[in-house]
């Protein structure tokens, strides 16, 4: 049961709602109007024989006057607000925060989870619980929704949209979406609900969550210290995923506004500057009641909607938690386009296409909750997780696929094996048996603020390496996360030995690596200044230049430096004559003696590949490690590695390198090896340039070539 609001306050409102002033209500009442300013200010409650001739002023019912938890039904319906032209005659193509990211339902769920972890409810010790549901509509399901967000009203402008749409890119995509809900007779609609959040609390203009996610742009008003956003545009990822650019909210708040907490209900609407009837639109819209406050009562603010109203909208919650529930109106997902299909979309080759686009946009939610929230959902000792997630996905209110819990032991087993080592103080120093979890301290050396030189203090940053297992994705990466727990930097350990056993290494820094390391918090800000709007590395950026020096980010650097060289102290094992993994590794590596009646070959003594070891990176490109036989000579020639495509007939395709070094016995010299004088073998390592590969990597055969002199 919600307390009601302050008697003052709700009159003030319901007296703007009705359009009445205080004299008015003081005649129709038969009191002075400084009784009823008295009620207004505080000074003083109506008498309760009063009451029920004030809700009858106000059109309402005596238990509306005594509860206060919700407005009269007085005042102006519910409609849409769109912002006027500019009077300069200025124009906005759409909201340029919105192509800070793509279209890409994983690139949603990074964002918004890291939104909900940072408005998390730190109080009860719970954690915070986010929910993606996929709801595709079609038939009547579809034009009662259309009713509910009142397209009729829309329809001119969405109109004035497509007219001018060749002339700029956000009016070709809505002219798209539109079309595509119509002409395919379908709607999805993706809504992201969290609980144990904060909620929007605050005004509806005045400085608060709730102006800084629906009324601004470029504002972070987060909760936590080690918060995961900082620069106020991951928000702009939920328009940006709807093709028709609008998106309904209702919140359920912490804190209570106007005395409510349930059911505060907005919804907001992106489109590009429009002449509808002569009359120019700046671009923004808002669905919500008429502030009686604003200009001709035009503006519109947010209002406490009805369970039905909430129904209609699609925007039910569970419960009275706590949290917001974001519903984004026809989204899409142009990223999974690029993905091709997959065996289980083939098993569905007769089904209805939106029920594949579902089923891939449902998968490729639950791949990026896995990979990019793995930390925050593990748990273990005293350490609770921080978050819990799940996706379900629904036709006209049938399921689809049941709703599936994001477990991190099925997405990333090793790299939660190895959290929760550290959470229940089970590490050891070195991994001598499979499914250990070494551990190991970094330093990061923090810098003075304001471009002073030296040091401010070291913070020892957590290091953790565990043997990988097939589920984990790319072997041999070092996942580095702060204190929201949340996946920021993944980088590959690379110039490690053939025959190493292939490994999943975690870095905790800031609060992530414990509340009471020395630097924490000093960690936390000077990393999250690192961190670019994608929080998808950590790096030189212009926060980082203005508040502490051009070249802070060689602190980082050095970091990484450090973890790669703590990593291979505890992966790589000096090789012991007789070991029984040595012995194989020389068995696989030895070329077969030639026989007593070979004839010796006249020629010059030349380099043998005798070993290739390749994978796909996390760019797409192959990375290629190899090892070279090197013959007894006084000297060897030059030669240059040539990597192609394996085709079944017709010339092979050759790729380019992106990167190209050396790792034992020779040099790399222009894309050429040199080999080392009295060497036996040589290692090299080298990564392809995506950009020269004619088909997807996945689809193609690798093929090394070694060539005599520049390769040509």
């Amino acid at each position: 049961m919600e307390a009601g609001e302050d008697f003052g306050p709700w009159l003030s409102r319901q007296l703007r709602l009705a359009g009445k002033t205080q004299a008015e209500l003081a005649d129709e009442l038969g009191l002075t109007r400084a009784a009823v300013s008295a009620w207004i200010t505080r000074r003083s409650v109506p008498r309760p024989t009063v009451m029920g001739e004030i809700a009858k002023a106000l059109g309402t019912d005596l238990g509306t006057v005594h509860t206060r938890t919700t407005d009269t039904q007085a005042g102006l319906p519910v409609t849409w607000y769109h912002r006027p032209g500019y009077q300069d005659g200025g124009r906005d193509g759409g909201n340029a925060a919105a192509f800070a990211f793509d279209a890409d339902v994983q690139v949603l769920a990074r964002e918004t989870c890291q939104n909900s972890l940072d408005e998390r409810l730190v109080e009860n010790g719970r954690p915070v619980r986010v929910r993606y549901t996929i709801h595709e509509l079609t038939g009547e399901k579809l034009e009662a929704f259309r009713a509910a967000v009142l397209w009729d009203e829309l329809q001119p402008h969405y109109s004035a949209v497509s007219e001018s749409a060749a002339d700029q890119k956000v009016g070709r995509v809505v002219d798209a979406g539109v079309r595509d809900m119509f002409e395919k007779g379908r709607l999805i609609l993706l809504r992201v609900d969290d609980y144990n959040a904060s909620g929007l609390t605050g005004d509806d203009y005045g400085d608060g969550k709730f102006a800084a996610v629906v009324r601004r742009q470029l504002e972070s008003l987060k909760s936590g210290r080690g918060a995961g956003g900082s620069y106020g545009l991951g928000k702009a990822t939920l328009w940006a995923t709807s093709a028709l650019g609008m998106v309904l909210i209702n919140s359920t708040l912490s804190v209570p506004h106007e005395g409510r907490t349930e059911r505060r209900v907005i919804g907001r609407l992106e489109l590009p500057w429009r002449s509808v009837d002569a009359t120019p639109y700046a671009g923004p819209a808002w669905l919500g009641r008429p502030d009686p406050e604003s200009h001709n009562a035009e503006v519109v603010r947010s209002w406490w909607a009805d369970e039905e109203t909430v129904e209609r909208l699609y925007l039910t919650r569970d419960n009275d938690e706590p949290g917001t529930s974001f519903l984004i109106v026809g989204a899409h997902d142009v990223a999974s386009l690029e993905q091709g299909r997959t065996e289980a979309d083939d098993e569905e080759e007769g089904a209805d296409a939106g029920i594949r686009d579902i089923r891939v946009m449902h998968r490729r939610l639950v791949e990026a909750l896995g990979r990019d929230f793995w930390a925050a959902m593990t748990g273990g000792g005293s350490r609770l997780p921080l978050l819990e997630t799940s996706v379900r996905t629904y036709r006209n209110g049938e399921p689809v696929v049941e709703e599936e819990t994001v477990d991190p032991i099925d997405t990333q087993p090793s790299r939660s094996r190895a959290l929760r080592a550290f959470y229940e103080g089970t590490t050891v120093d070195r991994l001598t048996e499979a499914g250990q979890v070494a551990l190991r301290t970094v330093p990061l050396r923090l810098p003075l603020s304001g471009g002073r030189p030296g040091t401010l203090g070291t913070h020892p940053g957590v290091l953790l390496v565990t043997e990988a297992e097939d589920k984990d994705g790319v072997p041999n990466q070092v996942h580095s996360l702060r204190g929201n727990r949340m996946t920021i930097k993944k980088s590959t350990v690379h110039g490690l030995p053939l025959g190493v056993t292939q490994f999943q290494a975690v870095l905790l820094v800031g609060h992530a690596a414990g509340e009471s390391a020395p630097f924490a918090g000093e960690a936390e800000e000077f990393l999250r200044a690192a961190e670019p709007p994608e929080h998808d590395r950590w790096g030189q950026t212009e926060e980082l230049t203005l508040r502490w020096s051009h070249s802070a980010h060689n602190r980082i650097s050095r970091l990484t430096t450090e973890v790669n060289a703590a990593v291979k102290e505890l992966v790589v094992r000096p090789r012991r004559p007789g070991a029984e993994d040595s012995a194989k590794l020389r068995k696989k590596l030895t070329v077969p003696r030639r026989t007593a009646a070979s004839k010796r070959g006249t020629g010059p003594a030349v380099p043998e590949l005798v070993e290739l070891d390749a994978e796909i990176g996390e760019n797409r490109e192959w990375r290629i490690t190899a090892e070279v036989k090197l013959p007894r000579a006084d000297e060897l020639p030059a030669m240059t590695p040539v990597v192609l495509l394996d085709v079944r007939s017709g010339g092979r395709p050759r790729l380019d390198w992106a990167e190209l070094v050396a790792v034992e016995g020779c040099e790399v010299e222009g894309g050429v090896l040199h080999f080392a004088q009295g060497a036996r073998k040589a290692v090299f390592r080298g990564a392809t340039d995506p950009t020269s590969h004619p088909v997807r990597t996945e689809l193609t055969r690798l093929a090394l070539e070694l060539r005599v002199g520049s390769g040509e």
